[in-house]
């Protein structure tokens, strides 16, 4: 039978794998009663795919408008219509003998702010039909481009007709549309032949587990692999209930206390852990916003608001 099983799991998906695919088979092998990811990985991408269990899929949002990092490496003189691997090469131009000091020119003077167009190749739906399947048919949709961030790009290696690099950019971002704009800034094609995911905020340096780790370790030890349901909102400012307020905010609702800051919180009660998450208005109301079903003793950080 599923358990109720409750965290945060920072999975390393492999080549070729769906992230709808990863969760159900992670699903499976945690036993899990409920299970989904924080922003899908395409199958010729690999890397961190957080996947929330229980309690936090109430929070997945907020990975899902975090920051990401990605390991990239583009082929540059070289265009296929899906941007990727995914398509055969359809186009082929002599490349000028760029220098790495070119390269990480490039890298540095490449727009930090842009309205990047998303790719037919893509899950973005229109009437009903996501654009992909448009795309197989040979079919080309209008898209509205959406406004990005790239915070930064780190040259990696330059290999005629490879290039590597790091970016950390805003959700949102589709890595193979960067990867031809860059081309274009260096007045060439490219395309994406690999794309691995190295974080995403506030996970960077946290382990990440394989399938094959996974399934050597027995179910206890799996548990023990889950990050706190709170893991991902580190970043949102801490404010303890005092004993008096826990029962009604645990019931929705609003509660008043002594308190200067204004905005989003999570909240803690002692000995009962992350409540969840709540607003603060004028003259110290907290209102509820998201609450678990459950106290999740500790916490997972220890700063005050």
């Amino acid at each position: 039978m599923p358990a109720d099983i409750h965290g945060i799991l920072l999975f390393d998906k492999p080549l070729g794998v769906t992230s709808a695919g990863a969760v159900a088979r992670l699903k499976y092998l945690f036993g899990a009663r409920k299970a989904g990811h924080t922003g899908s990985l395409d199958p010729l991408a690999s890397g961190m795919l957080p996947i929330c269990f229980g309690e936090a899929t109430k929070f997945g949002a907020q990975l899902l408008d975090a920051d990401k990092t990605y390991r990239v490496t583009v082929r540059l003189g070289e265009r296929t219509p899906s941007a990727d691997r995914e398509s055969e090469v359809i186009e082929k131009r002599e490349l000028a003998a760029f220098s790495a000091e070119q390269m990480q020119r490039a890298l540095a003077q490449f727009p930090r702010r842009y309205a990047q167009v998303p790719p037919m190749h893509s899950a973005i739906k229109q009437q009903g039909r996501p654009l992909y399947e448009y795309a197989r048919a040979g079919i080309t949709r209008e898209r509205a481009a959406r406004d990005i961030v790239i915070h930064d790009m780190t040259l990696l290696d330059w290999q005629s007709p490879d290039l590597s690099f790091d970016v950390r950019c805003s959700k949102g971002a589709y890595i193979r549309v960067l990867a031809e704009d860059l081309a274009a800034q260096l007045d060439t094609i490219g395309h994406l032949i690999g794309l691995r995911r190295l974080g995403v905020a506030p996970f960077s340096a946290e382990r990440q587990f394989t399938f094959e780790v996974l399934e050597r370790m027995t179910p206890a030890q799996r548990l023990e692999a889950l990050l706190p349901v709170d893991a991902a909102l580190a970043d949102w400012r801490r404010l303890d209930l005092p004993e008096s307020g826990v029962s009604a905010f645990r019931q929705g609702q609003t509660v008043s206390m002594p308190v200067e800051i204004l905005g989003n919180v999570r909240i803690y009660a002692a000995g009962l852990g992350f409540l969840g998450l709540a607003s603060i208005e004028p003259a110290g109301r907290v209102v509820p916003t998201r609450l678990i079903a459950l106290a999740t003793p500790g916490g997972s950080s220890p700063d005050r608001a």
